[in-house]
């Protein structure tokens, strides 16, 4: 049994999004198999902006970053869900990485950028949803983004193995390609990676 941690990226609570979605069905998997899951949805949190290292290294966190990084420390696995704009993830991902992976809780604060990765031990699983074709992303962006995020931020704390779901095409009207990644999702809840 693993303890699960789902982050959900989307930044609009007004209405489920395919995200949503998603999220529900990795955790279904999770529950089935007797994994311990939790979720953390972003819209519903406050998140502020880091303007300067200076703030980020030494202003206390916040009540709902504090309970984030509890929730994120506690887990084996981690899923973050978020869908693709402006080709790369949404402003409140970001301030939520930089508020969360902060020095002292993911990585030394001393010793140097390269040392003390604080998150080791755990694995991670990034599901991006995008209204474009998945190849596209890939091809033309070079999945650029991704690869950033891999290497700059989950590698960079700890993360490992780091896997990636790329899901285009969101805005299709195909529900059996919607499915077949509801399907993809619950089964990678169940394996929890």
């Amino acid at each position: 049994m693993r303890n699960i941690l789902i982050i959900q990226g989307h930044p609009d609570d007004s209405e489920a999004h395919f995200c949503h979605a998603l999220a529900d069905a990795y955790a279904a998997g999770a529950v089935l198999a007797g994994h311990s899951v939790e979720r953390l949805e972003l819209a519903a949190i406050d998140i502020r902006f880091l303007r300067s290292q200076k703030e980020q290294e030494g202003v206390t966190v916040g009540p709902d970053i504090a309970a984030a990084q509890a929730r994120i420390a506690k887990a084996d696995h981690v899923v973050l869900i978020f869908p693709l704009w402006l080709g790369g993830m949404p402003a409140l991902v970001k301030a939520f990485l930089e508020q969360t992976l902060r020095p002292g809780f993911a990585y030394g604060s001393d010793g140097g950028p390269f040392k003390g990765a604080m998150l080791k031990g755990r694995s991670l699983r990034i599901v991006i949803t995008m209204g474009m074709p998945a190849f596209f992303y890939r091809l033309v962006y070079g999945a650029h983004s991704l690869k950033a995020m891999k290497v700059g931020i989950f590698r960079f704390v700890g993360f490992r193995p780091i896997r990636a779901s790329l899901i285009g095409n969101v805005e299709s009207k195909d529900g059996r390609a919607r499915q077949k990644w509801l399907e993809r999702m619950k089964a990678a809840g169940a394996a929890a990676e």
